[in-house]
């Protein structure tokens, strides 16, 4: 099912084309929603901008285009604003038919891509033997949401948590759970004592070099296949993973692949002897570097960095002088694996901003490998505290994710407290809502802002927040509670009034917005579409009643009601978020 956009876009080319207009090329001529709908659904400046390029007058030419637009059977004549902008206002009769499509469609007007791409989405990232904290909400979050859309929207996506599971912290744990594990602290809970085992030995490799030296032995009896080492690190392995998958499932996230680091270890010197022989890297002070090949310009070169006005080079290391590897060999190991193995079309990386240069230098190495993918860096900026500095505890350190959510549960639990529920509902409402508002809170941002974290405003059944989109949903829902007995709506509609009308608008608009989250990666787009559609929702619910009309208009009232359900459901749920029948 064509889009508005898609069919506004494509008749405005047309009058182009029938006035013997040809736009240059790299001149996309396409409508958008209008800005302002006191002056229309969609709107156009195209006619501004051609007339640029044509040095007329823009009016004029929007007239022109005007005579030549084929657009009865879909909107009311154009109209020309301010200096030439092309407003387009749809026909009732056009909403009633598109509503009527909406009511039997299953992707809810969202047209499936014409070229299906495989996609590789790498995300979240946790360490072994580390808790995940506030630091992974934002990848976590923004992949899963990113791979639901991509999936809707046609692509074939292959989810992959490139766990750090491998590197020189394992020498230090190996040599504490040797010398000063807890079993009991162990079973109890797992990470925690992992962790207080690696900082304890951290500290005292610090002030004694004899236990700094014994944590490199047992690293090297690691890294050279002891049976004794190599079990201890699958048991940490194991104990961690078991932890992350309860969390990921507590999150509703399913990843298809949880390949870390060490998955690639066998491949990381062969690589780097290949770099080698093709020339593109370098021993530089002992070190295997890969330095800027000259080809592009300085500032596009990500291996060359400006100091005081004076281009320096700015190597990547793929293998330091001890003869150990670094993330960028591993990373340059995992995109093998992902072409070969996978088929990847494209790989997305939602990281962090700070990995910016980092992701620069791991491309450019891979394009001059000869390598024929689409790898995209999509990074973000950090969560604050309600001071507005990095969000951390009193004593300074990361706040878990599992503290995170155990607290908005709580908090949700407030919430729901007085509601008539059951003790168990309440509960099962209160763990949604809770991890609903977290996931909420992030997905509304941009993704480069860097955003205050704050209780009170997340869990808000005011506002834009998932306590007041879930809210919404529950209210579609108790119209059809009301009804005596099941109902059977026909496709039929008629719109006659307004509200009904900016309704059916805003419905129609849910097949564009999905797809323009995927053109910069963000989610927020389709969190504010979703919050507009609860807004008009409740607008035309207060003017236009639903359960008291009668006939035709009653059932389009109802059609309305179903299909704002279906797409309040739908768009919450790619943005991870479960909805619920009561609340």
């Amino acid at each position: 099912m064509p889009t508005y956009r898609q069919l506004l876009s494509e008749r405005l080319l047309a009058a182009f084309l029938k006035a013997n207009i040809t736009p240059p090329e790299g001149l996309i001529i396409e409508v958008g929603q209008a800005s302002d709908s006191r002056f229309g659904d969609y709107q156009s400046n195209a006619a501004m901008v051609m007339a640029k390029a044509l040095k007329i007058n823009p009016r004029q030419l929007a007239t022109t285009l005007i005579e030549h637009l084929d657009v009865a059977d879909l909107c009311e004549k154009p109209e020309i604003a301010g200096p030439g902008f092309l407003n387009f206002r749809l026909t009732k009769e056009t909403l009633a038919q598109r509503l009527s499509s909406l009511i039997n469609d299953d992707r809810l007007g969202v047209p499936a891509v014409n070229i299906p791409q495989r996609i590789v989405i790498d995300f979240s990232a946790p360490n072994i033997a580390k808790p995940m904290h506030v630091g992974h909400i934002r990848s976590t979050f923004l992949g899963d949401s990113l791979a639901r859309i991509a999936r809707f929207a046609g692509h074939h996506v292959i989810t992959d948590n490139h766990i750090g599971d491998w590197g020189t912290q394992f020498g230090m744990i190996i040599h504490g759970w040797k010398t000063r594990l807890n079993q009991e602290a162990l079973q109890k809970d797992a990470i925690q004592e992992l962790v207080r085992v690696y900082r304890e030995v951290n500290a005292e490799a610090k002030a004694d070099e004899s236990i700094l030296t014994s944590c490199k032995t047992e690293l090297v009896k690691l890294q050279q296949g002891d049976a004794e080492n190599l079990g201890i690190w699958q048991q940490c392995v194991k104990v961690t993973l078991d932890q992350l998958h309860e969390i990921y499932s507590r999150l509703g996230i399913h990843f298809d692949h949880y390949l870390g680091e060490s998955a690639y270890n066998d491949r990381l010197a062969p690589l780097v002897e290949n770099l080698l022989n093709e020339g593109i890297a370098r021993i530089s002070d002992g070190a295997t570097c890969i330095f800027s090949d000259g080809l592009k310009k300085p500032e596009e070169d990500p291996f060359l960095i400006n100091r005081d006005g004076k281009w320096e080079p700015a190597p990547c290391i793929v293998r330091k002088t001890d003869g150990g590897f670094l993330y960028a060999t591993t990373d340059l190991a995992t995109i093998d694996h992902r072409i070969r193995e996978w088929q990847a079309d494209e790989i997305w990386y939602v990281v962090g901003a700070p990995q910016q240069l980092h992701f620069r230098q791991v491309f450019e190495a891979t394009h001059r490998r000869g390598k024929k993918v689409r790898m995209i860096h999509i990074a973000f900026g950090s969560i604050l505290g309600p001071d507005g500095k990095m969000f951390k505890t009193r004593s300074g350190e990361s706040v878990g994710l599992i503290e995170v959510f155990e607290e908005a549960v709580e908090r949700a639990g407030v919430v729901v407290a007085e509601r008539e529920l059951g003790d168990d509902e309440k509960a099962k409402i209160a763990e949604f809502i809770g991890i609903a508002a977290v996931k909420y809170a992030e997905l509304s941002q941009h993704r480069m802002t860097d955003y205050k974290f704050s209780w009170d405003k997340m869990l808000a059944l005011q506002g834009n927040t998932a306590p007041y989109l879930i809210n919404a949903y529950v209210r579609t829902r108790s119209i059809f509670r009301k009804l005596d007995g099941a109902v059977t709506l026909d496709p039929t509609c008629e719109i006659t009034e307004d509200a009904e009308r900016i309704l059916t608008v805003k419905l129609a608009q849910f097949g564009e917005i999905v797809h323009d989250v995927l053109v910069d990666f963000r989610p927020n787009l389709l969190a504010q579409y979703v919050y507009e559609l609860a807004n008009t929702f409740h607008s035309f619910y207060e003017a236009c009643p639903v359960l008291r009309s009668e006939g035709t208009v009653r059932n389009t009232r109802l059609v309305l009601c179903e299909v704002t359900s279906r797409i309040l459901k739908k768009g919450l749920d790619l943005l991870g978020i479960q909805t619920t029948e009561r609340m």
